[in-house]
Protein backbone atom coordinates (compact mmCIF):
# COMPACT_ATOMS: atom_id res chain seq x y z
CA UNK A 1 0.00 0.00 0.00
CA UNK A 2 1.35 3.40 -0.97
CA UNK A 3 1.94 5.71 1.98
CA UNK A 4 0.74 9.30 1.97
CA UNK A 5 3.39 12.08 1.95
CA UNK A 6 2.82 13.01 5.61
CA UNK A 7 3.26 9.39 6.76
CA UNK A 8 6.34 8.99 4.57
CA UNK A 9 7.90 12.11 6.06
CA UNK A 10 7.08 10.99 9.62
CA UNK A 11 8.70 7.58 9.00
CA UNK A 12 11.84 9.20 7.58
CA UNK A 13 12.00 11.51 10.56
CA UNK A 14 11.86 8.66 13.08
CA UNK A 15 14.19 6.20 11.29
CA UNK A 16 16.89 8.63 10.21
CA UNK A 17 16.91 11.33 12.88
CA UNK A 18 15.59 9.53 15.95
CA UNK A 19 16.90 5.94 15.68
CA UNK A 20 17.16 5.62 19.47
CA UNK A 21 13.50 6.61 19.93
CA UNK A 22 14.43 9.39 22.37
CA UNK A 23 11.41 11.41 21.30
CA UNK A 24 13.44 14.44 20.12
CA UNK A 25 15.54 15.55 17.16
CA UNK A 26 17.77 18.59 16.81
CA UNK A 27 16.36 21.67 15.11
CA UNK A 28 19.32 21.66 12.68
CA UNK A 29 18.49 18.17 11.44
CA UNK A 30 14.82 19.06 11.44
CA UNK A 31 15.42 21.99 9.09
CA UNK A 32 17.49 19.77 6.77
CA UNK A 33 14.59 17.35 6.62
CA UNK A 34 12.12 20.10 5.81
CA UNK A 35 14.37 21.38 3.05
CA UNK A 36 14.43 17.91 1.49
CA UNK A 37 10.80 16.86 1.89
CA UNK A 38 8.98 20.16 2.42
CA UNK A 39 7.55 20.19 -1.09
CA UNK A 40 5.36 17.23 -0.10
CA UNK A 41 3.59 19.22 2.65
CA UNK A 42 0.81 21.76 2.59
CA UNK A 43 2.54 25.15 2.23
CA UNK A 44 0.97 26.63 5.35
CA UNK A 45 1.96 23.65 7.49
CA UNK A 46 5.50 23.88 6.16
CA UNK A 47 5.52 27.55 7.14
CA UNK A 48 4.40 26.69 10.68
CA UNK A 49 7.06 23.98 10.99
CA UNK A 50 9.81 26.34 9.85
CA UNK A 51 8.64 28.93 12.37
CA UNK A 52 8.63 26.22 15.01
CA UNK A 53 12.25 25.34 14.24
CA UNK A 54 13.30 29.01 14.19
CA UNK A 55 11.82 29.75 17.61
CA UNK A 56 12.66 26.62 19.58
CA UNK A 57 15.11 27.73 22.24
CA UNK A 58 15.88 24.20 23.42
CA UNK A 59 17.58 23.22 20.17
CA UNK A 60 15.35 20.19 19.70
CA UNK A 61 11.92 19.28 18.35
CA UNK A 62 9.51 16.81 19.96
CA UNK A 63 8.79 13.97 17.57
CA UNK A 64 5.24 13.54 18.88
CA UNK A 65 4.50 17.20 18.17
CA UNK A 66 5.51 16.63 14.57
CA UNK A 67 3.31 13.52 14.31
CA UNK A 68 0.42 15.47 15.81
CA UNK A 69 0.83 18.14 13.17
CA UNK A 70 0.81 15.58 10.37
CA UNK A 71 -2.36 13.95 11.78
CA UNK A 72 -4.14 17.29 12.37
CA UNK A 73 -3.80 17.15 16.18
CA UNK A 74 -2.22 19.84 18.28
CA UNK A 75 -0.98 19.34 21.84
CA UNK A 76 -0.55 21.99 24.54
CA UNK A 77 3.24 22.03 24.09
CA UNK A 78 2.86 22.42 20.35
CA UNK A 79 0.36 25.22 20.87
CA UNK A 80 2.89 27.16 22.91
CA UNK A 81 5.53 26.57 20.25
CA UNK A 82 3.40 27.78 17.36
CA UNK A 83 2.30 30.82 19.33
CA UNK A 84 5.97 31.78 19.45
CA UNK A 85 6.55 30.73 15.88
CA UNK A 86 3.50 32.60 14.68
CA UNK A 87 5.31 35.89 15.25
CA UNK A 88 7.95 34.82 12.74
CA UNK A 89 5.77 33.61 9.85
CA UNK A 90 7.38 34.93 6.71
CA UNK A 91 4.77 33.97 4.14
CA UNK A 92 2.03 36.23 2.86
CA UNK A 93 -1.24 36.52 4.75
CA UNK A 94 -3.99 34.13 3.79
CA UNK A 95 -6.14 37.08 2.70
CA UNK A 96 -3.57 38.01 0.04
CA UNK A 97 -3.62 34.67 -1.76
CA UNK A 98 -5.14 34.73 -5.25
CA UNK A 99 -6.51 32.15 -7.66
CA UNK A 100 -8.75 30.46 -5.09
CA UNK A 101 -11.95 28.68 -6.03
CA UNK A 102 -15.36 29.55 -4.60
CA UNK A 103 -15.23 26.88 -1.89
CA UNK A 104 -11.70 27.94 -0.89
CA UNK A 105 -12.75 31.57 -0.66
CA UNK A 106 -15.65 30.53 1.57
CA UNK A 107 -13.31 28.62 3.90
CA UNK A 108 -10.94 31.60 3.99
CA UNK A 109 -13.86 33.92 4.81
CA UNK A 110 -14.98 31.63 7.66
CA UNK A 111 -11.40 31.50 8.98
CA UNK A 112 -11.22 35.29 9.20
CA UNK A 113 -14.71 35.43 10.76
CA UNK A 114 -13.91 33.13 13.66
CA UNK A 115 -10.16 32.74 14.30
CA UNK A 116 -7.94 35.47 15.79
CA UNK A 117 -4.45 34.20 14.82
CA UNK A 118 -3.02 33.96 11.32
CA UNK A 119 -1.30 30.67 12.08
CA UNK A 120 -4.67 29.18 13.09
CA UNK A 121 -6.36 30.57 10.03
CA UNK A 122 -3.75 28.99 7.74
CA UNK A 123 -3.96 25.72 9.66
CA UNK A 124 -7.74 25.65 9.31
CA UNK A 125 -7.62 26.62 5.62
CA UNK A 126 -5.35 23.65 4.83
CA UNK A 127 -7.21 21.17 7.05
CA UNK A 128 -10.90 21.82 6.28
CA UNK A 129 -12.45 19.42 3.75
CA UNK A 130 -16.24 20.01 3.99
CA UNK A 131 -16.50 16.45 5.30
CA UNK A 132 -18.64 16.35 7.29
CA UNK A 133 -20.56 19.47 6.22
CA UNK A 134 -22.06 21.83 8.84
CA UNK A 135 -25.18 19.68 9.17
CA UNK A 136 -26.13 20.37 12.79
CA UNK A 137 -27.26 24.00 12.57
CA UNK A 138 -28.93 23.37 9.20
CA UNK A 139 -30.81 20.36 10.62
CA UNK A 140 -31.99 22.30 13.67
CA UNK A 141 -33.11 25.22 11.50
CA UNK A 142 -35.04 22.97 9.09
CA UNK A 143 -36.70 21.18 12.02
CA UNK A 144 -37.77 24.51 13.53
CA UNK A 145 -39.24 25.65 10.21
CA UNK A 146 -41.12 22.36 9.77
CA UNK A 147 -42.60 22.58 13.28
CA UNK A 148 -43.57 26.21 12.72
CA UNK A 149 -45.24 25.41 9.40
CA UNK A 150 -47.14 22.52 10.97
CA UNK A 151 -48.55 24.69 13.75
CA UNK A 152 -49.14 27.54 11.31
CA UNK A 153 -51.47 25.42 9.19
CA UNK A 154 -53.02 23.70 12.21
CA UNK A 155 -53.77 26.94 14.05
CA UNK A 156 -54.31 29.02 10.89
CA UNK A 157 -52.10 31.66 12.45
CA UNK A 158 -48.56 32.82 11.53
CA UNK A 159 -48.02 35.86 13.75
CA UNK A 160 -48.28 35.55 17.54
CA UNK A 161 -49.25 31.88 17.40
CA UNK A 162 -49.11 31.94 21.20
CA UNK A 163 -52.45 33.77 21.20
CA UNK A 164 -54.16 30.57 20.00
CA UNK A 165 -55.76 28.49 22.81
CA UNK A 166 -54.30 25.29 21.30
CA UNK A 167 -50.73 26.54 21.09
CA UNK A 168 -49.42 25.04 24.34
CA UNK A 169 -51.33 21.76 24.09
CA UNK A 170 -48.67 19.98 22.02
CA UNK A 171 -45.90 17.67 23.23
CA UNK A 172 -43.06 20.16 22.67
CA UNK A 173 -43.42 23.39 24.73
CA UNK A 174 -42.35 23.59 28.37
CA UNK A 175 -45.21 24.23 30.77
CA UNK A 176 -44.79 24.32 34.58
CA UNK A 177 -47.69 21.89 35.04
CA UNK A 178 -45.85 19.36 32.87
CA UNK A 179 -42.33 19.89 34.19
CA UNK A 180 -42.06 16.20 35.12
CA UNK A 181 -41.91 15.41 31.38
CA UNK A 182 -38.17 15.87 31.09
CA UNK A 183 -37.97 16.12 27.28
CA UNK A 184 -39.83 19.43 27.36
CA UNK A 185 -36.76 21.14 28.88
CA UNK A 186 -35.14 20.69 25.43
CA UNK A 187 -37.98 20.18 22.95
CA UNK A 188 -39.42 23.65 23.59
CA UNK A 189 -36.61 25.02 21.41
CA UNK A 190 -38.36 23.77 18.24
CA UNK A 191 -41.48 25.92 18.81
CA UNK A 192 -41.73 29.68 18.33
CA UNK A 193 -44.38 32.24 19.21
CA UNK A 194 -44.69 33.45 15.62
CA UNK A 195 -42.89 34.14 12.38
CA UNK A 196 -41.24 37.24 13.89
CA UNK A 197 -39.72 35.10 16.66
CA UNK A 198 -38.59 32.36 14.28
CA UNK A 199 -37.09 34.79 11.74
CA UNK A 200 -34.83 36.59 14.22
CA UNK A 201 -33.62 33.37 15.83
CA UNK A 202 -33.09 31.66 12.50
CA UNK A 203 -31.08 34.57 11.09
CA UNK A 204 -28.72 34.69 14.08
CA UNK A 205 -28.52 30.91 14.20
CA UNK A 206 -27.45 30.57 10.56
CA UNK A 207 -25.17 33.60 10.31
CA UNK A 208 -23.24 32.74 13.47
CA UNK A 209 -23.83 29.03 14.00
CA UNK A 210 -22.83 27.69 10.57
CA UNK A 211 -19.36 29.35 10.48
CA UNK A 212 -18.73 28.29 14.08
CA UNK A 213 -19.68 24.70 13.26
CA UNK A 214 -17.39 24.70 10.21
CA UNK A 215 -14.44 25.68 12.41
CA UNK A 216 -15.14 23.98 15.74
CA UNK A 217 -17.16 20.97 14.60
CA UNK A 218 -20.65 19.70 15.39
CA UNK A 219 -19.73 18.20 18.76
CA UNK A 220 -18.55 21.45 20.35
CA UNK A 221 -21.39 23.49 18.87
CA UNK A 222 -23.89 20.88 20.07
CA UNK A 223 -22.45 21.18 23.57
CA UNK A 224 -22.86 24.97 23.63
CA UNK A 225 -26.29 24.92 22.00
CA UNK A 226 -27.84 22.16 24.12
CA UNK A 227 -26.38 23.58 27.33
CA UNK A 228 -27.86 26.97 26.43
CA UNK A 229 -31.30 25.48 25.70
CA UNK A 230 -31.32 23.46 28.93
CA UNK A 231 -30.05 26.39 31.00
CA UNK A 232 -32.81 28.55 29.52
CA UNK A 233 -35.69 26.29 30.54
CA UNK A 234 -34.20 25.56 33.97
CA UNK A 235 -33.65 29.27 34.60
CA UNK A 236 -37.31 29.89 33.80
CA UNK A 237 -38.42 27.08 36.12
CA UNK A 238 -36.43 28.66 38.96
CA UNK A 239 -37.04 32.40 38.47
CA UNK A 240 -40.32 32.63 36.51
CA UNK A 241 -42.05 29.60 37.96
CA UNK A 242 -45.53 30.04 36.49
CA UNK A 243 -44.53 30.76 32.89
CA UNK A 244 -44.21 28.40 29.91
CA UNK A 245 -41.23 28.53 27.50
CA UNK A 246 -40.91 28.26 23.72
CA UNK A 247 -38.20 29.19 21.23
CA UNK A 248 -34.56 28.39 20.53
CA UNK A 249 -33.30 31.64 22.04
CA UNK A 250 -31.40 29.84 24.83
CA UNK A 251 -29.21 27.97 22.35
CA UNK A 252 -28.94 30.85 19.88
CA UNK A 253 -27.95 33.37 22.55
CA UNK A 254 -25.37 30.94 23.93
CA UNK A 255 -23.68 30.70 20.51
CA UNK A 256 -23.90 34.39 19.66
CA UNK A 257 -22.77 35.66 23.06
CA UNK A 258 -19.83 33.22 23.10
CA UNK A 259 -18.76 34.34 19.63
CA UNK A 260 -19.11 38.07 20.39
CA UNK A 261 -17.18 37.68 23.65
CA UNK A 262 -14.44 35.82 21.76
CA UNK A 263 -14.26 38.65 19.21
CA UNK A 264 -13.96 41.28 21.96
CA UNK A 265 -11.31 39.33 23.85
CA UNK A 266 -9.24 38.95 20.64
CA UNK A 267 -10.17 42.29 19.08
CA UNK A 268 -6.77 43.12 17.59
CA UNK A 269 -6.36 39.65 16.11
CA UNK A 270 -9.80 39.38 14.52
CA UNK A 271 -9.48 40.51 10.90
CA UNK A 272 -13.08 40.18 9.71
CA UNK A 273 -14.31 43.15 7.69
CA UNK A 274 -16.50 45.82 9.34
CA UNK A 275 -16.24 43.98 12.66
CA UNK A 276 -17.39 46.96 14.74
CA UNK A 277 -20.46 47.56 12.57
CA UNK A 278 -21.30 43.86 12.42
CA UNK A 279 -20.92 43.46 16.16
CA UNK A 280 -23.22 46.44 16.69
CA UNK A 281 -25.79 44.90 14.35
CA UNK A 282 -25.61 41.57 16.20
CA UNK A 283 -26.20 43.35 19.50
CA UNK A 284 -29.12 45.25 17.96
CA UNK A 285 -30.70 42.00 16.73
CA UNK A 286 -30.24 40.39 20.15
CA UNK A 287 -31.71 43.44 21.88
CA UNK A 288 -34.71 43.57 19.54
CA UNK A 289 -35.41 39.86 20.04
CA UNK A 290 -35.02 40.16 23.81
CA UNK A 291 -37.20 43.28 23.91
CA UNK A 292 -39.88 41.46 21.91
CA UNK A 293 -39.78 38.59 24.44
CA UNK A 294 -40.07 40.95 27.43
CA UNK A 295 -42.98 42.77 25.80
CA UNK A 296 -44.76 39.50 25.06
CA UNK A 297 -44.26 38.23 28.63
CA UNK A 298 -46.23 41.17 30.03
CA UNK A 299 -48.71 41.38 27.14
CA UNK A 300 -52.31 40.57 28.20
CA UNK A 301 -52.64 36.80 28.40
CA UNK A 302 -54.18 35.03 25.47
CA UNK A 303 -55.93 32.52 27.74
CA UNK A 304 -55.93 33.66 31.40
CA UNK A 305 -54.76 32.72 33.95
CA UNK A 306 -51.86 31.13 32.01
CA UNK A 307 -49.14 33.78 31.40
CA UNK A 308 -47.32 34.27 28.13
CA UNK A 309 -43.92 32.58 27.53
CA UNK A 310 -41.02 33.78 29.65
CA UNK A 311 -38.01 35.78 28.45
CA UNK A 312 -35.62 34.39 31.09
CA UNK A 313 -34.41 31.64 28.72
CA UNK A 314 -32.47 34.31 26.81
CA UNK A 315 -30.51 35.18 29.95
CA UNK A 316 -29.75 31.52 30.66
CA UNK A 317 -28.30 31.17 27.16
CA UNK A 318 -26.16 34.29 27.57
CA UNK A 319 -24.79 32.97 30.87
CA UNK A 320 -23.73 29.71 29.19
CA UNK A 321 -22.19 31.56 26.24
CA UNK A 322 -20.14 33.93 28.39
CA UNK A 323 -18.70 31.13 30.51
CA UNK A 324 -18.42 27.66 29.03
CA UNK A 325 -19.02 28.85 25.46
CA UNK A 326 -16.11 31.31 25.50
CA UNK A 327 -13.70 28.63 26.73
CA UNK A 328 -14.82 26.20 24.02
CA UNK A 329 -14.46 28.72 21.19
CA UNK A 330 -11.13 30.08 22.42
CA UNK A 331 -9.42 26.69 22.29
CA UNK A 332 -9.87 25.78 18.64
CA UNK A 333 -6.73 23.65 18.41
CA UNK A 334 -6.87 21.94 21.81
CA UNK A 335 -8.86 19.12 23.31
CA UNK A 336 -11.42 20.35 25.80
CA UNK A 337 -10.52 17.70 28.36
CA UNK A 338 -7.06 19.26 28.61
CA UNK A 339 -8.46 22.65 29.64
CA UNK A 340 -8.83 23.18 33.39
CA UNK A 341 -11.01 26.28 32.90
CA UNK A 342 -13.46 24.25 30.82
CA UNK A 343 -13.82 21.70 33.61
CA UNK A 344 -14.37 24.47 36.16
CA UNK A 345 -17.23 25.98 34.15
CA UNK A 346 -18.60 22.54 33.30
CA UNK A 347 -18.71 21.60 37.00
CA UNK A 348 -20.42 24.90 37.83
CA UNK A 349 -22.97 24.25 35.07
CA UNK A 350 -23.56 20.70 36.32
CA UNK A 351 -24.08 22.03 39.85
CA UNK A 352 -26.61 24.54 38.52
CA UNK A 353 -28.51 21.77 36.69
CA UNK A 354 -28.62 19.59 39.82
CA UNK A 355 -29.81 22.49 41.99
CA UNK A 356 -32.48 23.37 39.43
CA UNK A 357 -33.69 19.76 39.32
CA UNK A 358 -34.02 19.68 43.11
CA UNK A 359 -35.79 23.03 42.94
CA UNK A 360 -38.31 21.65 40.45
CA UNK A 361 -38.91 18.57 42.55
CA UNK A 362 -39.34 20.22 45.95
CA UNK A 363 -39.68 24.02 45.74
CA UNK A 364 -43.06 24.24 44.03
CA UNK A 365 -44.80 22.33 46.80
CA UNK A 366 -42.78 23.90 49.64
CA UNK A 367 -43.50 27.42 48.40
CA UNK A 368 -47.12 26.50 47.60
CA UNK A 369 -46.83 28.00 44.12
CA UNK A 370 -50.16 28.34 42.35
CA UNK A 371 -49.57 27.11 38.88
CA UNK A 372 -51.85 28.03 35.97
CA UNK A 373 -53.89 25.14 34.55
CA UNK A 374 -52.56 23.47 31.45
CA UNK A 375 -54.59 24.77 28.48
Amino acid sequence: MRKCPRQKLADVLQDKYDPESSGFISTERFRDLLATHGSELDPHKLEVLLALADNNADGKICYQDFVNLMSNKRSNSFRRAILQGGRQLKGSALREEVGLGLSQRLVRHVAYETLPREVDRKWYFDSYTYCPPPWLILFITVAEVVVFMYYGFQLDRWVLQVSSPSYLKGPLPYHPQLRSQAWRYLSYAFMHTGIEHLSLNMAMQLLVGVPLEMVHGALRITLIYVCGVLAGSLAVSVTDMTAPVVGSSGGVYALVSAHLANVVMNWSGMKCQFKLFRMAMALVCMSVEFGRAVWLRFYPQAFPPCPNPSFVAHLGGVAVGLTMGVVILQNYEQRLQEQSLFWIFFCVYTLFVLCAVFWNVFAYSLLDVRLPPHP
